[in-house]
């Protein structure tokens, strides 16, 4: 998508053919990059420069040859070196920028970048590449504020679009966001800004909506990451269809086993239908993978109490109403509980929490 190399191609003369001249030796690299052969480009272009150091064609051409084969230090090194032989030094300061972006060095990527953004506010490629930096850095309001003077200018190019809806939906604008992302989807039949749209119509409690475009996601791009899938399980399950989610997670942990989402929401339809044993493992693989999650330690508190550990179940249960004292369900299944217990002074207790919960639900309405 950002792919960026500053290739600077000459007409060589012809030598003689005993040893190649730097000319032959210079065309031969060229050619060799432009095939695709970056080893041959490497060498080639190296060979050049011990007789030719001052050959700034050479040097820029060996850094994106380098920068090709994932060697960003030592494409820096030669792009930097061919600066000070330069007038316009832009191109290759932007093909700095650029790898060090690609290495992952936010920081340098972004002191790379910025001074480019300065000299060209209108370059959308620099923008969406600040822009993406911002955010992988964290700064989110700045990223929106880099990208939204460009946003009428570029209202049919999806990567701008992409990045502008990360930025928005981070800076918590999540409805502009997701306007955004879906906009990106749709021009550029992108299921990476399809998948950011069904994420974050799930956080917001859409569902048939997130289903949508989680759906189409996929459809474009099955060989997107199990978190997908699982995100997709999740929209299917809140939309009422547990046996049209149960393939999708499944599908996830056949990509990844360590899918938290998966495993707990599989566990919970298996349970659902009192396959006790096969939801087991994947609800205490859950709870394994994060002990923490209140979701994972409900569903596993209910396992133990549909098997017969009652005060275990109990136990748990006890916990999770501490530490939320307004989640109805913990109350629900202690005021059960107690009872079977023969503790008909604490069910009652807790019949009247789980009475006073569910006025004040009613009286709030619909979340």
């Amino acid at each position: 998508m950002f792919a960026a190399v500053l290739l600077i191609a000459l007409s060589a003369a012809q030598a003689p053919a005993q040893s190649p001249n730097p000319d032959q030796l210079y065309d031969s690299a060229v050619q060799a990059q432009l095939r695709g052969d970056y080893e041959t480009a490497i060498r080639d272009y190296r060979s050049l420069i011990q007789v030719r150091p001052k050959m700034v064609e050479a040097r820029v051409n060996l850094g994106a040859a380098l920068a090709r084969t994932g060697q960003f230090d030592a494409a820096i090194a030669e792009y930097r070196a061919a600066l000070p032989l330069m007038q316009d030094k832009t191109g290759v300061q932007f093909n700095i920028a650029l790898a060090f972006y690609k290495k992952g060095d936010w920081k340098d990527a972004r002191e790379q970048f910025a001074p480019l953004a300065q000299q060209r506010p209108r370059d959308v490629r620099i923008a969406i590449l600040l822009g993406d930096t911002e955010l992988r850095l964290g700064e989110n309001a700045a990223a929106v504020d880099l990208l939204t003077p460009l946003e009428a200018a570029n209202a049919q190019n999806p990567d701008f679009d992409f990045v502008f809806a990360s930025a928005l939906i981070r800076a918590g604008r999540r409805r502009d966001g997701i306007e955004r992302a879906e906009k990106a989807a749709q021009i550029g039949n992108g299921a990476d800004a399809y998948a950011l749209a069904g994420a974050t119509l799930l956080q917001i409690n859409e569902y048939e909506r997130a289903r949508k475009d989680l759906d189409a996601a996929l459809r474009i791009e099955p060989k997107l990451p199990a978190a997908i899938y699982s995100l997709d399980g999740i929209a299917r399950d809140k939309t009422g269809e547990p046996q049209l989610a149960e393939p999708v997670f499944r599908e996830a942990l056949a990509r990844d086993p360590n899918d938290f989402d998966a495993n707990l929401y599989l566990g919970a339809i298996l349970y659902k239908r009192r396959q006790m044993d096969e939801a087991k493992p994947y609800l205490e693989k859950a709870l394994s993978l994060n002990p923490k999650s209140s979701m994972a330690r409900y569903e596993n508190a209910m396992l133990q109490s549909t098997s017969g550990h009652l005060e275990e179940a109990t136990r748990e249960l006890e916990k999770l109403a501490k530490d939320d004292p307004d989640w109805l369900e913990p109350h629900v299944e202690l005021a059960s509980l107690y009872y079977k217990l023969k503790r008909p002074a604490d069910g009652a207790k807790e019949r009247q929490i789980v009475d006073r919960i569910t006025a004040e639900q009613q009286k709030k309405g619909p979340q």
